[in-house]
């Protein structure tokens, strides 16, 4: 019996235009599949629908990496292009076409770390330039931060800090330029519409947590849907881990002179 996602496959390559939002009811039942208890069909499909309407460049990509991107989203377990912060779908220029790139937000790293049943506390801060800030690396790691009462100036770090449930714990610190640089030169979004414009300090902090759990003892589930984090997607899959991203790296390059990531010619 034809599922779900073979029947939105065969609607796109078949006769007769479908429009995006055609082919989100016709997927309804792979949504359904997907989604955690947590989540309804009904409210997860409506999120999808609000992004395309806030976001009309989203209708102008290709119906598959819009889908695989939703999918993505959907198996994970996270709300795509909310308030919340979990996860975004963002348009992006990809082999001299627009699509889908699926990314994790600060709050979506932050429940799948939870999730993974393995994590006591995580904490992600800004730092700014009137706190008192030390921190050290070495055998002995030390971090302390006491913030400004008043007054505290412009942000100058970022810190993410990881406890284990076994009592373990690590860290990562930023400075405020070098996750500008990071952004600059891995995220394939930042010179585009991108949370990186809107939540500079949420994307900064999930920048520095990403790198802290890098050093933890997560489990492979974990690491699995972390790896899905800034993909495009073209195809659809009943997990969709094992979908290839379709990302062109070798068309992204900073402008000099403004430092956005562009398209080579």
């Amino acid at each position: 019996m034809e599922n779900s996602i073979q029947k939105a496959q065969n609607s796109i390559s078949g006769t007769g235009k479908k429009t995006i939002q055609d082919l989100i009811k016709i997927m309804q039942p792979g949504i359904q599949k997907a989604l955690p208890s947590v989540l309804t069909p009904e409210r997860f499909t409506r999120m999808v629908l609000t992004a395309l309407s806030t976001t009309p460049k989203l209708g102008e990509c290709t119906p598959m990496s819009f889908l695989g991107a939703m999918m993505t989203a959907a198996q994970l377990g996270v709300e795509p292009n909310t308030p919340l912060g979990q996860a975004y779908l963002i348009p992006y220029r990809n082999h001299g076409v627009d699509e889908v790139q699926f990314q994790l937000g600060y709050k979506g790293m932050i429940d799948l770390a939870y999730r993974s049943g393995q994590v006591s506390t995580i904490q992600a801060e800004a730092v700014y330039e009137n706190d008192t800030f030390e921190y050290c690396l070495g055998l002995e790691p030390k971090l302390e931060h006491i913030p400004a009462a008043a007054d505290r100036g412009d942000a100058t770090h970022y810190y993410a800090v990881v406890r284990m449930k076994d009592g373990g714990y690590c860290f990562n610190v930023m400075s405020k330029s070098d996750v500008e640089n990071h952004a600059k030169k891995y995220s394939k979004a930042y010179g585009g519409f991108s949370p990186w414009k809107t939540s500079f300090d949420e994307m900064a902090k999930k920048t520095v947590l990403k790198r802290a759990l890098k050093y933890a003892p997560m489990k492979s589930d974990f690491v699995r849907a972390v790896v899905q984090d800034e993909t495009i997607k073209t195809t659809m899959d009943e997990d969709m881990y094992t979908v290839v991203d379709t990302t062109d790296y070798a068309a992204i390059e900073s402008d000099p002179a403004t430092g956005e990531v562009v398209q080579k010619p």
